[in-house]
Formats: C-alpha cells, structure tokens, sequence
C-alpha cells in the first residue's frame, strides 16, 4: 500500500522553513516515525515526518501539535515564515515547543503506493480522517516519549480539524487543549460524495486562488505577495516531479475532499460532541469555507467541552496564517493555549 521510504528514527538537522535557514535561536528536529508494511491481518502503515521547532528558552513539555489542512503540508503552514515571523516563531516566543505533523501523501511523509502513477488510477480517496486520526495518534505518542507529557495541545486547520476532531474524541486523554483554526461544520448543501480517485493534481496557480478569492471586492488583497514565490518553490518541492509538469503541480490525496463534502452532505466524519478538551474556534471574518453559522454549529456541538471560545479575526480568509493580519491569530491561539 505504501512506498518504501528511509525509516530513521530521528535526525537532528537544520533544514530551512520557508526559505530562510534556522536561526541561532531556534532548534530544529525531525524525526521520522517508522512505517510497517501490510501483512494479512494489518493493512500496514506508513512512514510519517515530524517535525519539532523549539526556541532558546522554550519549554519542552509544553508542545503544541499543528495538523495540516487539506492541500499542503506543515512547512507551507504553522513553520513557514511570511515576512520573516511564523506561527511556530510565535508559539516558540511564548514558550511552548511547536511541532508539526505530515500526513501521509504531504510534504515529508510517505507515498501511498497508489501516487507513484503518472495519472490518477480509479480507486477509494487516499487518507480519509480514521486513518488520518490514527497518524495523528501515533505522533502524540511520539512527541510524549520525547517529552514526557501526558497530554499535548494541538492546532488543527481546515479539513484538519476534522482528523483532529475524530482523534480528540477517540482519545480524549491524550488533549489537554484544542485549537480549531477555519474548522469545517457539519452542512446539507450538497447530494453526496461522488467518486473521486485516490488523488489529484493542484497546481500553483490553484494555491494562489484560494489567497485571494475570499477578499472582497474593493479590498486590498491580504496575501503577503513577496513571500509567495518562496512559498511556491517550498510546497512544488514536496513532490519530486512537480516542477516539471506543466503545469506545475503536486499530487494531493482526495480522502480529506472526501471528508469535507461527506460533512456537507450532512454526515460528519467526527462528532464533536465526543471531545473533552477545551476548545478555541478561530476563524476569520472572510473565511466562506468557515463562516459564523458554521461556527454556530459546532459551538453548539461541543457539547462535553468545558470552555468553547469562538474568536473571528477581521480582515481574513481561510488563510489568515499566512496573511498580513495573522499577528491576530497568532495573539488568539496564544492566549488559549495558555489558559487565559
């Protein structure tokens, strides 16, 4: 099912977020959690990249787990610096130790089998949310042994907090808080899921159009336009042939497309009831895939949550952290994580 990949536990190493090298102020670690291949009683598992940035001072038994939306991995989102600052940058300031997960099919992760195709083969959508859940799982225990937490906070975006969703519920005492950035609600505005293959291709030109058409008209547009060719040449690297194709694309798993049209068909993937965790949604005030009555919605849901806080963040899209108001979400997602 999987691709064969290295398999090192960990490696200490300095690698570049977002064009710019680490700083002398900043340690960075990645480890790779090995995969298994399938056997008749196990449909294997694959390899997974996690990645841990800790500034000097920062404590190591605060870590926060960022998980990935649906179209790109860790190093484009929370570790990738837009005018010279990332969320992680920010996170690491206040003192927690940031770490990032790869989905399989993402960034540093493996392959599934079915994505060594030149085109897309007929097939169910790679890396629907159980599966994703269960790689999440895996990575908290990973960051746990590393440092000694009992439970880890985690920052879940877009299609994101649905995998984060299905986990917090399956294993609530492994959350100690819960940040649901852009969250996707349950919805009944389509018919269905239709068949959609195990993956597809998203060009650069795509990526860009999701900055910016969320911005209204007569706006100023909020992408951070002299980073975006850095962020470009970053994400087209995860897919070792994707600057060669033209257009220039990368291959993306159609599981999480899956997942957030089955929960606009009415049935989510997860039921937010089941979380425990105090739960922060964040979301901005342009943002039509996350807009106020979905937020209503899922308010509503969290029904076993002791604290649900709901914060929309002027002037923003489903991208803020990656925009020129993201300061705001950055303070918002600080503020909860530290308990005030």
């Amino acid at each position: 099912m999987f691709k064969s990949i290295s398999t090192a536990l960990l490696s200490a190493i300095t690698v570049f977020w977002g064009g710019a090298a680490a700083t002398a102020e900043t340690t960075l670690q990645s480890f790779s959690l090995p995969g298994a291949p399938a056997t008749a009683h196990s449909p294997g598992q694959p390899t997974l990249a996690l990645m841990m940035q800790r500034a000097r001072g920062a404590e190591r038994n605060t870590p926060v787990l960022y998980i990935h939306g649906a179209t790109f991995p860790a190093e484009n989102s929370i570790f990738f610096r837009f005018g010279g600052r990332s969320w992680a940058d920010a996170l690491g300031a206040a003192g927690f130790s940031v770490w990032g997960l790869d989905f399989a099919g993402y960034g540093r992760s493996e392959r599934y089998a079915e994505m060594a195709s030149d085109i897309p083969p007929e097939g169910a959508p790679l890396g629907r949310a159980p599966e994703a859940a269960r790689q999440i799982e895996r990575a908290v225990h990973t960051i746990m042994t590393e440092t000694g937490v009992p439970k880890v906070s985690i920052i879940a975006h877009s299609w994101g907090t649905i995998a984060a969703g299905k986990f917090a519920g399956d294993h609530p005492e492994l959350v100690d808080r819960l940040v649901l950035f852009g969250p996707i609600a349950r919805r009944e505005t389509l018919p269905g899921v239709p068949p959609l293959g195990p993956w597809r291709f998203i060009t650069a030109e795509e990526q860009k159009r999701r900055f910016v058409e969320d911005v209204p008209e007569g706006e100023p547009q909020v992408l951070i336009e002299e980073d975006f060719p850095a962020w470009v040449d970053l994400y087209l690297k995860a897919d070792k042939t994707g600057a060669s194709r033209t257009p220039a694309s990368v291959k993306t798993p159609n599981g999480p497309v899956a997942d957030l049209m089955s929960a606009w068909s009415g049935t989510m993937p997860f039921d937010p009831a089941r979380i425990t965790a105090p739960t922060l949604i964040v979301r901005g005030e342009w943002d039509s895939v996350s807009n106020d009555r979905d937020a209503a919605w899922l308010k509503n849901a969290l029904t076993s949550a002791p604290e649900v806080r709901d914060v929309k963040i002027p002037k923003a899209t489903h991208l803020m952290h990656l925009e020129r108001g993201r300061e705001a979400l950055y303070a918002a997602s600080i503020r909860f994580l530290s308990g005030k």
